[in-house]
C-alpha cells in the first residue's frame, strides 16, 4: 500500500494501533483528541496531535488522503459532521473509516448476523451509532463502515480485575458476546486501505462469540487461580453502560473481512488473545 496522510479524528485506543502499523510504512498521521492533556501524551508516539473543539479541521483535510473517524456520536449523531455538516465537501479523500459497532444489530436471541441483516438497533447506544453511519455515507466520501465487537488488547484485558480479586463472572443464560483484539481490527483497516471498496460494511469480530463468564474464567486458569465468583445477571449490580451490553445478544459473522480482505486474524479466538496479553506482560 502507498503511503499517504491519514486523518485520525479521535486518536484514540484503536487508531493508535492503526498508527502504529502504519507509521514504519512512511504514512503521515494527524490525530485529534478532546485535551491538551491527552494530546501531550500523545506527540511521543510519532503522531501530529491537535486539540479539537478547537483546531481548524479544514486545513487538515484539505491534505488527507485518507480519513478515519472514531469518536462516539451523541443525541444528534456524529459531533464533527454535526459541528461542521459541510466540512468534507471536495475533499480529496480516497478513503473514509467509521468505526461503528455490532450494538447496531440489535438483539437476535443468540442467532447469528452478517453485514446483510438490517440493522435494529435496541438502545439509544446503537440508534446513535446507526445515525452517525448514515450521516458518514451522506457525504459523499468513499467510506467504509466497520462494525466492531467489544475490543480488547494491551491495558484491555481481564487479568488486573483477576488478580485483585474484583471479577464476577455474570450468568446470564444464553447470552454471549463477541469481541476483537485492536491489533486485528488494525490489519483489517490496513487491508481495507489498500483494497478500498467504498460503501462495504465489515462486521470485524472474531471467531468465536463466547458467554462472558467463560472469558473470565479462562483468564483465572491462564493466571493460575481459582475462578472469580459466579453472581446471576438478576443479582448482579450493573452501571446503565454494562447492563446495556446484557440486553442483547448475537452472534456476528466475520466471513467478509476473510473473504473480500484476505484477513487472516491474529487471533481467532479469546484464547489466543488472552494468551498473548498475558506473555506480553498483561
Amino acid at each position: 500500500m502507498t503511503s499517504g496522510t491519514l486523518l485520525s479524528l479521535g486518536h484514540g485506543y484503536t487508531a493508535q494501533a492503526l498508527a502504529r502499523r502504519l507509521l514504519p510504512e512512511g504514512w503521515r498521521i494527524v490525530g485529534t483528541t478532546r485535551t491538551e492533556g491527552q494530546a501531550q501524551a500523545l506527540r511521543g508516539t510519532g503522531a501530529e496531535v491537535v486539540v479539537w473543539p478547537g483546531a481548524d479541521l479544514a486545513p487538515l483535510v484539505a491534505r488527507a488522503s485518507h480519513v478515519l473517524m472514531s469518536m462516539a456520536p451523541g443525541p444528534g449523531g456524529d459531533p464533527v459532521l454535526t459541528a461542521h455538516p459541510d466540512l468534507f465537501r471536495q475533499a480529496p479523500v480516497v478513503w473514509a473509516g467509521y468505526l461503528s459497532t455490532t450494538v447496531v444489530y440489535g438483539d437476535h436471541a443468540g442467532a447469528w448476523v452478517d453485514e446483510t441483516t438490517p440493522p435494529t438497533p435496541g438502545n439509544a447506544r446503537g440508534r446513535q451509532r446507526l445515525l452517525a453511519e448514515g450521516q458518514w455515507a451522506a457525504t459523499g466520501l468513499p467510506l467504509h463502515v466497520f462494525r466492531l465487537a467489544g475490543i480488547y488488547g494491551p491495558g484491555r484485558g481481564p487479568f488486573e480485575k483477576v488478580r485483585d480479586g474484583t471479577a464476577r463472572r455474570i450468568i446470564k443464560p444464553g447470552q454471549v458476546f463477541g469481541r476483537i483484539h485492536v491489533d486485528d481490527i488494525a490489519q483489517v483497516l490496513a487491508a481495507s486501505m489498500a483494497a478500498p471498496a467504498p460503501g462495504t460494511v465489515y462486521n470485524v469480530c472474531d471467531d468465536d462469540p463466547a458467554p462472558p463468564q467463560d472469558v473470565i474464567g479462562h483468564a483465572a486458569a491462564l493466571l493460575g487461580l481459582p475462578p472469580p465468583p459466579a453472581v446471576a445477571y438478576e443479582d448482579a449490580d450493573l452501571t446503565p453502560m454494562g447492563r446495556s451490553f446484557y440486553e442483547e445478544s448475537k452472534r456476528v459473522r466475520n466471513d467478509r473481512i476473510k473473504h473480500a480482505l484476505g484477513v487472516r486474524l491474529l487471533y481467532p479466538t479469546y484464547r489466543e488473545g488472552l494468551a498473548a496479553l498475558l506473555r506480553d506482560g498483561g
